[in-house]
């Protein structure tokens, strides 16, 4: 060692230990957001005649979820549409309006379903005189509840069940059925006709749906049905 030079010694005379890290915690892995539960079709329930085809065709096209048709009867409308069965209906007047919003879309008009050989197809229109000597079966599912026009008789017959089979007697060649147009149309036969009846009861459909449930969706459907556009603040 050259002369002159000398090793500096620590001033505590020891080294100093290497600072130990502390030890890391375990990171806690990031959880993904649950996914949304993609939107259930909305079920819109329709009695027979009913014709939603073209407010169907505006909900796909503004919707991103899809809607179900559910076929309800008239005696069961109300029924499905309080238990939550579907979340809106189109339904018959009348109904019992409690706890239900109800808005009057159409009314039809009442035609009269004969046999198409019947004497009664030679008129554009009948009126209730003209039912005066027919049999005029009632069905047991029938919307119109009209009286039994003067003249006309009721049937020996127990009434059949349904509209359909009452426009399958008249085919048979027995008696008349009064019923709106668009259960003559839905039923039609090529061995029927139907010609309106003049002075008949009118068959008024609605959209109705539970007060306590007017959802985006029930909100959407209802600014369709009331011809709102895809822009409007509305939906």
């Amino acid at each position: 060692m050259p002369k002159g030079r000398r090793t500096p010694r620590p001033a505590s005379g020891r080294r100093s230990a290497p600072a130990t890290p502390a030890p890391s915690r375990p990171k806690r892995p990031v959880s993904a957001p649950a996914p949304v539960p993609p939107a259930g079709p909305f079920r819109l329930g329709a009695i027979p005649g009913a014709t939603p085809g073209t407010w169907i065709d505006r909900w796909h096209e503004r919707r991103p979820h899809p809607l179900e048709l559910v076929l309800i009867s008239v005696a069961d409308q109300r029924r499905a549409l309080v238990a939550g069965d579907v979340d809106a209906a189109l339904v018959r007047l009348p109904i019992d309006r409690e706890g239900l919003h109800v808005i009057a879309l159409y009314d039809e008009v009442p035609v009269v379903v004969v046999s198409a050989e019947s004497h009664l197809t030679a008129a554009d229109e009948l009126d209730l005189a003209d039912l005066a000597g027919e049999i005029v079966i009632v069905p047991a599912d029938d919307v119109l509840r009209m009286p039994l026009p003067a003249g006309a008789s009721a049937p020996s017959f127990a009434p059949p069940e349904t509209t359909a089979d009452a426009i399958a007697t008249v085919a048979a060649g027995v008696g008349v059925v009064v019923v709106p147009l668009s259960l003559a149309r839905l039923h039609h036969r090529r061995d029927t006709a139907h010609r309106p009846l003049r002075g008949g009861p009118a068959s008024s459909v609605a959209l109705a749906w539970a007060a306590d449930r007017t959802t985006p969706d029930v909100e959407a459907f209802v600014g369709i049905v009331r011809g709102r556009t895809a822009n409007s603040s509305r939906g």
